[in-house]
């Protein structure tokens, strides 16, 4: 889902779309807009360095590449000041991640189809731990868009390549006016103005739709039928099992991680509890939890919480180091 912390007369149209959202990135998303990153201090030092005392004239931000490494000591110069120019668009990633590095390399390559009009910035969170900090990142992989010095939209997950292609359009076109960068590059030969976005997938609107009112039935009725037709379709199979996952999370009461907790025994509520313990970014011991109950369970009961630990491992990517560890524990309690 895409969210705007945009300043008033910055905002534009969102991008609707649900692309196999990961539970840790929906918080890392609703953290970091939450908490209202304030880059002001930062923006203000950056403006005194690009102030000479003699004239006070503004000097131009580091041209460079316009895909870079950023690290703390660089942050400023890199995304601050850059910003002034032209959209930053801040990946933040690690190197376990495959997801985030799925992700980088989208962005590239769209950062060279637009030829400057806005920048890539790469942050590896592990070496660079006070800038996740500042955007408030609780997963990766995460991105933010930062433009004059404050963060102004973010997003976790990968979308689809045309939704993202146009989400930038979007995103340059709001700030061409804005921010001199990004005519100077279109001038050079970058950019998309002329780019023709995609249409939109209207049956996937419809679910997205569903979804951005909280009716995961309908959300859920409108991915299913995609499939139905195309059982290929990765975005709706992907998308649906996320679209079950809220919709079950939503409806369990809390207190059921008690009950699980007091009642070892009780394989309903070892589900309902790791589905919550899932969604509160507590996955390591989701997947204890239910490889320990599919050691005490037998027939159908162990099939079920094999089944739903299974189902879980969905939610993430195929390599997260996670996921593998419990593929292997589970396996372990099996044989």
């Amino acid at each position: 889902m895409w969210e705007s912390a945009a300043p008033s007369g910055l905002r534009h149209a969102k991008m609707k779309t649900v692309t196999r959202p990961d539970p840790r990135n929906t918080a890392a998303l609703s953290a970091a807009l939450s908490r209202a990153v304030d880059l002001s201090a930062l923006k203000a030092r950056a403006d005194a360095a690009r102030t000479t005392p003699a004239g006070g004239k503004q000097q131009q931000a580091p041209a460079g590449d316009h895909v870079v490494d950023v690290t703390e000591a660089t942050f400023q110069a890199e995304v601050v000041e850059a910003s002034m120019q032209v959209p930053v668009i801040v990946a933040l990633g690690a190197s376990w991640s495959g997801q985030a590095q799925q992700l980088v390399a989208l962005l590239e390559k769209l950062a060279a189809e637009f030829g400057g009009a806005w920048r890539l910035a790469k942050v590896d969170i592990e070496t660079s731990p006070r800038v996740a900090q500042l955007f408030g990142v609780q997963a990766v992989p995460m991105t933010v868009a930062v433009a004059a010095g404050q963060p102004i939209e973010a997003f976790g997950d990968i979308p689809p390549e045309p939704q993202l292609r146009q989400w930038l359009g979007s995103l340059v076109d709001a700030l061409r006016d804005r921010l001199p960068g990004i005519r100077e590059a279109e001038a050079a030969g970058g950019g998309q103005e002329a780019a023709e976005p995609e249409p939109d997938d209207p049956r996937l609107t419809a679910a997205e739709d569903a979804l951005d009112r909280g009716d995961y039935a309908a959300a859920e009725a409108a991915y299913q039928a995609i499939l139905d037709s195309e059982p290929a379709n990765e975005h709706a199979a992907a998308a649906l099992t996320q679209v079950r996952f809220m919709a079950r999370t939503q409806a369990t009461d809390p207190s059921v991680i008690v009950r699980a907790d007091t009642s070892p025994d009780d394989f309903e509520a070892q589900l309902a509890a790791a589905d919550l313990e899932v969604a509160g970014h507590q996955v390591e011991k989701a997947f204890t939890r239910l490889i320990a109950a599919v050691r005490r369970a037998s027939g159908d009961d162990r099939d079920k919480v094999r089944g739903h630990l299974v189902g879980l491992f969905d939610l993430f990517a195929p390599d997260d180091p996670r996921v593998a560890k419990a593929r292997r524990d589970l396996a372990s309690a099996l044989f």
